[in-house]
């Protein structure tokens, strides 16, 4: 346990310490997102605030090796966390270029399939699909497109939220603790050092992009972070004959889940392409019922505690059904609030 520990605090550390220093050099260098009619920011933001959080995770899981913490791992395990780590860092070079060169949407989701080609190959595949009442079956050949668009679909979900100040990194933050507690009760402590790293990473990053952001992720930060999320869901997670072993990793992830596939159906249905850039997410829709930012934020963060509480309930740790009724009261609560502020005056 203390070598998640490490891995939590060193990838915070590295990024608190790492953040005001990449907001200086993109500052100096100009690599900002400007402002726009579709965008909530008002001036010059730097973009590369992922290089601090793919750092800070590098760092703890370079620190946590050295130390010991992956050693006696199977070889298939080792090939498998090998994998998640390396995608992870092709992912965000393909985000980072983005940020820097702005790349065609295509020629981003052809580079993004290549690698969940490759990452597949090595060991990170989803391989069976459990049904509830019927058990489980084998995918076979359908495992390579199933793992790639898991792997690829979550990497872009997380980049389609990351639209409002400590959005992105809060919801990762909370789904990797999430998962990083029903790994370690599934007995797969490898895969819960990358959850470890990376909630350690994205709640430290929080220090500087909660409201009123300093700096943002870009697309380098955003498609790390859901990589990895999904690749843990892949390795930690999806690896039994049971219902539970498939659902947690969509249990935990439901939110930027549901929010993604519902804007993209909705384009579309309208003849539009999916990478069309507009204001159907849910954080847009909260902020124009007259949500501000900050309470916009908090109850999507709600949302996700709620489902990973649930996901932690289900799959049977200690006190899991306690937390899910706890988290339940905070979103009861929370759904009331909002409620209030949006109810036009005098009603």
């Amino acid at each position: 346990m203390h070598f998640h520990l490490i891995a939590f605090l060193a990838a915070c550390a590295v990024v608190l310490l790492l953040t005001p220093l990449i907001n200086e050099l993109g500052l100096k260098t100009g690599c900002v997102d400007q402002p726009n009619a579709r965008k909530i920011h008002n001036r010059p933001m730097v973009r590369l605030g992922g290089v601090s959080i793919f750092a800070g995770n590098i760092v703890a899981l370079l620190l946590v090796w050295n130390a010991g913490g992956f050693a006696g791992m199977p070889q298939n395990s080792e090939y498998e966390i090998w994998g998640v780590t390396l995608g992870g860092v092709a992912f965000f070079l393909i985000g980072l270029a983005d940020d820097l060169f702005t790349l065609p949407a295509l020629g981003r989701l052809i580079a993004q399939f290549a690698v969940a080609a490759i990452v597949w190959g090595v060991g990170v595949k989803i391989r069976i699909v459990t049904i509830p009442f019927l058990g489980g079956f084998d995918l076979g050949s359908l495992s390579l497109p199933i793992t790639s668009i898991w792997l690829v679909g979550m990497a872009n979900a997380i980049n389609f939220i990351d639209g409002v100040d400590g959005l992105a990194a809060g919801v990762s933050g909370i789904a990797a603790i999430s998962m990083f507690f029903v790994c370690l009760f599934l007995d797969e402590p490898e895969a819960a050092l990358l959850a470890a790293a990376l909630a350690g990473g994205a709640l430290g990053f929080l220090r500087y992009n909660f409201n009123p952001a300093r700096i943002f992720m870009g697309d380098g930060g955003a498609y790390f972070m859901g990589f990895t999320l999904a690749g843990i869901g892949v390795v930690g997670l999806v690896k039994g004959y049971t219902t539970m072993a498939i659902l947690a990793p969509l249990m935990i992830l439901a939110v930027p889940i549901i929010d993604t596939s519902t804007v993209i159906l909705n384009r579309l249905r309208q003849g539009l392409s999916p990478f069309t850039a507009d204001k159907r997410h849910l954080h847009h829709r909260l902020l124009q019922a007259g949500l501000s930012q900050r309470s916009t934020v908090l109850f999507i963060y709600t949302l996700t505690l709620w489902v990973g509480s649930f996901a932690m309930g289900m799959a049977g740790l200690p006190g899991g059904m306690g937390y899910f009724l706890g988290a339940t009261g905070l979103l009861c609560f929370a759904c009331w609030y909002v409620w209030k502020r949006v109810q036009p005056p005098g009603e």
